[in-house]
């Protein structure tokens, strides 16, 4: 199999936000198409084990978005300031570096530069589409190189497909081929954690706002790629509640919920509490926290399928 390029434009980025180029954000719409892209990739077997982004808010955003979407961790993102402004020759040379045994390169960044690359590389240039533009926000273009990275020169590839956001189902689906909602399957698979400390022989459990502050609930999230759900948990844990500690090995319970025009599994964990940060080191200290007994646990909290898992956790830790 001779080396792929996959060049993605980010997604469509917000201009109503008063901030500089470097760090203008995407739109919801940008953010869709980069997870509806990603999602296709992964189905179409076009999942990268190679990535570089340049590290813009909206480019970093939009590679983050579409990894996720094909289980890719995102911590293997290469970030490389030179893609940032950067025309076909800089573009040309970044790829250079890229692994020898890399089979799938995609690299994420911005027009011009990136149009000017495809058309660079290509044999035979491709045919621009009638609305005049070859490489509009979110769009991929896949293409075959007949060389190593080392020796990518202008002529070296053939362009196998230039595919739109707006080509792609509107809907997503699972592995299974159905509808599983207005996001990517993964986004369905979520793991919580019931934080707990034993102080002066009670015990006590850690509830946090929500994000609007409208409701008490306990951390939780999607499950990330190359983490247990457990693991995954604890990080949320200490993103959305500040604390550390080691969630259990094995699920308490689990339930579900609609969301995203679809319905999430959450697999619930206890955790007890080794560490509690201080405000400047919590990353969401926007939200309020507190530490409860489990019975005003019980009646705060949102979801009322946690209000016995967290009894008998409770039953449990005294008990023993």
């Amino acid at each position: 199999m001779k080396p792929e390029l996959l060049i993605l434009r980010h997604g469509k980025s917000d201009w109503s936000v008063g901030t500089d180029d470097f760090h203008r954000p995407l739109k919801e719409r940008g953010e869709l198409g980069a997870r509806r892209m990603g999602q296709w990739m992964q189905q179409q077997g076009l999942v990268p084990d190679h990535v570089i982004s340049s590290p813009a808010e909206r480019a970093i955003t939009t590679a983050e978005k579409a990894c996720k979407a094909m289980g890719l961790n995102i911590e293997k993102i290469h970030k490389d300031r030179r893609v940032y402004g950067a025309y076909e020759e800089e573009l040309v040379a970044v790829l250079r570096e890229c692994p020898k045994k890399a089979r799938r390169v995609m690299i994420v960044g911005h027009n011009p530069g990136l149009e000017d690359l495809v058309v660079h590389l290509a044999d035979t240039p491709p045919p621009l589409p009638e609305d005049g533009k070859l490489m509009p926000t979110a769009t991929l273009a896949r293409l075959r190189i007949d060389c190593g990275w080392d020796r990518l020169e202008q002529g070296c590839a053939t362009v196998l497909s230039i595919t739109r956001p707006g080509e792609l189902p509107e809907q997503f689906v699972g592995t299974d081929g159905t509808r599983v909602g207005d996001r990517p399957e993964y986004y369905y698979t979520q793991s919580s954690v019931i934080p707990y400390r034993i102080l002066g022989g009670r015990l006590e459990i850690m509830v946090i706002s929500s994000r609007k502050g409208k409701h008490w609930i306990v951390p939780k999230g999607i499950v990330e790629p190359d983490l247990s759900p457990a693991d995954s948990a604890a990080k949320e844990a200490f993103e959305e509640a500040g604390i550390e500690g080691k969630a259990s090995g094995s699920s308490i319970g689990r339930y579900t919920y609609d969301k995203w025009g679809g319905t999430c599994t959450v697999d619930v964990y206890s955790m007890e509490v080794t560490r509690v940060l201080p405000e400047e080191e919590w990353l969401e200290s926007f939200r309020d926290r507190a530490w409860v007994s489990p019975e005003e646990a019980v009646d705060r909290l949102k979801h009322p399928e946690l209000r016995p898992m967290i009894l008998e956790l409770a039953s449990r830790l005294m008990a023993g």
